[in-house]
């Protein structure tokens, strides 16, 4: 089994001896991260003249796409709109092969960017940062990796995924099992297929919603250790066919365009009608069209009383309840699959491929480990109150450490010695999602609070690193050495992310965006990690500040 491990919680606030001994390299700006963020802001930065350097512990650029391997995995958003919108060549070259693209085509998606413009040769693979220490009389970064490496710049800026630190669940006996066992995040590249084997997968969140099915095509016999059923909806994945492909360069401008008018970045925006001015007659008959439709629209595009009114999210939920009870065959499975503990979309909800159908097959085996609790993995397989399941493979569906997991794995010390670990203990404190007072010149892009987090992920990504880029040359331009946000200006944003979050039904939730995580003990309280504003919203609040002079910053 493999599992990345979480850095030492003993903070160092000084150079290692490591440090000390090791060949520096200066660069003006680093970052960590080489995935969508990552490329897009070397790309920026480089074009507007900063040294930059990327640090990436893959041994390949990619990110979240070079991780994640596992059979299904692919993205939710339409995959014209999920690529970068910077080049109108680089759209007119590159061609979708599906709707929603699979990880291997978006992977060579992003290969291919990097190789086009060139930004292979400021990125070191291999390199997990273990250490990232301000130097206060230098004004600079120290910053230390895995293998003893060692990099100052003026600049530090985070790119390391919201979902990026795997966690495990905590079961007794996990070591002792004999098969095969991985977390999906990382994933044997040698592990292609089950046939004839015995598979146990332990979560059905949005990863175990993916490869359920595909696993169930093969396996011998599949169980599904089960928790918290999620609501989910069809994908409606499909081919894009080459004349389609060009009607679509032909429309990018108008596509993008949608995009960035829509909260969530995507090309599906909330229906404005009011719920109660639409007869019961037209609202079913929209239900089933969101249904039948590819994407996000059966979420984001539907009515907006459906996330901020309960009594609405209600009827949609029973709605949709009855979906899952027509497309599983076997009632008492169904209700098993079914949520009793949340509202559908009040959690993020995975889209997939004849989901709910796998559990139709005599091979897929649904158990219930709140009624029949997992009390430990064995030699054999899991056992739970009811009984031993011998298994031959086992997969860890179970999840992240969502959002500031990757940063807690890095041992990243401010000024007066103060770690950003110990300050987000009880939650993030950060300035427009960007900064947190006290850690001058770190700049935590798609970060918490932020608004990539909560949207469509590059549509997001631009607009912080189009905006942070801007700073620096601001910054560049008038001799300011270090910047940090003022307290009150971080303040000030808590309350704003706060009442966002109570003008929709998310907050109701047990859920990765309000900080819940089982596996991680102390991790059953809310915690406000998300931008709930909107991408419009939130750049107007960007263009706001920016025009104010950067007002809520200090510049020295």
């Amino acid at each position: 089994m493999t599992q990345r491990q979480t850095q030492s919680l003993t903070p160092r606030t000084e150079p290692s001896s490591d440090q000390e001994s090791a060949p520096v390299v200066r660069t003006e700006v680093l970052v960590i991260g080489a995935g969508v963020c990552g490329i897009y802001t070397l790309y920026r930065l480089r074009e507007l003249g900063f040294k930059t350097i990327v640090l990436e512990a893959g041994d390949a650029p990619g990110g979240t796409w070079y991780w994640n391997r596992y059979p299904g995995c692919r993205f939710d958003s339409e995959s014209y709109t999920y690529g970068y919108s910077f080049s109108p060549e680089l759209l007119q070259e590159w061609d979708w092969k599906e709707r929603f693209a699979p990880q291997p085509e978006t992977l060579s998606y992003l290969n291919y960017v990097v190789e086009k413009f060139d930004l292979r040769r400021h990125m070191v693979f291999g390199s997990r940062v273990s250490d990232a220490i301000f130097d206060e009389a230098e004004n600079e970064w120290v910053v230390q990796t895995e293998d003893g490496a060692v990099y100052r710049s003026t600049y530090l800026m985070t790119a390391v995924g919201m979902l990026s630190a795997p966690t495990l669940p905590r079961i007794e006996g996990r070591e002792s099992f004999g098969g095969t066992a991985f977390h999906t995040y990382d994933w044997p590249q040698e592990k292609t297929d089950f046939t004839g084997e015995r598979v146990g997968v332990i979560g059905t969140g949005a990863t175990g919603v993916q490869i359920i099915p595909v696993v169930a095509k093969q396996a011998k016999e599949l169980y599904v250790f089960q928790r918290r059923p999620n609501w989910c909806a069809p994908l409606h994945n499909s081919p894009i066919p080459p004349e389609e492909m060009a009607r679509i360069k032909a429309r990018y401008d108008e596509i993008f365009e949608k995009c960035s008018k829509t909260p969530g970045g995507f090309l599906h925006g909330p229906d404005r009608r009011k719920f109660n001015e639409v007869s019961e007659e037209d609202r079913l008959a929209f239900w089933e069209e969101l249904y039948a439709s590819p994407g996000f629209g059966v979420w984001v595009g539907n009515f907006v009383e459906v996330l901020t009114d309960p009594e609405v999210n209600a009827e949609y939920t029973a709605f949709i309840a009855d979906k899952i009870r027509q497309r599983v065959h076997n009632r008492e499975v169904a209700e098993k699959l079914i949520p009793k503990d949340h509202g559908f979309g009040t959690r993020r909800v995975p889209l997939e491929t004849r989901y709910y159908e796998a559990y139709n097959q005599d091979n897929v085996h649904l158990i219930d480990v709140k009624e029949s609790p997992i009390e430990r993995i064995t030699p054999k397989g899991v056992r739970t109150a009811d009984g031993e399941y011998e298994l031959d493979s086992l997969i860890y569906a179970t999840g992240f450490d969502a959002i500031t997991g990757s940063f807690d794995r890095i041992n990243i010390i401010g000024r007066n010695g103060q770690s950003l670990r110990d300050q987000w203990n009880e939650g993030p404190l950060t300035f427009l999602g960007v900064q947190s007072h006290g850690f001058p010149n770190l700049f935590t892009l798609a970060g918490p609070q932020g608004g990539s987090v909560s949207t469509n992920f590059p549509r997001g990504i631009e607009d912080i690193v189009d905006w942070v880029a801007d700073f620096l040359v601001t910054l560049r331009d008038k001799g300011v050495q270090r910047v940090e946000p003022q307290q009150d200006a971080v303040d000030a944003w808590q309350k704003e992310v706060r009442d966002l979050y109570q003008m929709t039904l998310f907050h109701t939730a047990k859920s990765w965006f309000t900080g819940y995580n089982s596996n991680i003990e102390g991790r059953d309280g809310i915690r406000y990690l998300i931008y709930n504003g909107g991408s419009p919203r939130y750049r107007r609040r960007l263009e706001e500040v920016a025009n104010k002079g950067y007002e809520g910053f200090d510049l020295q």
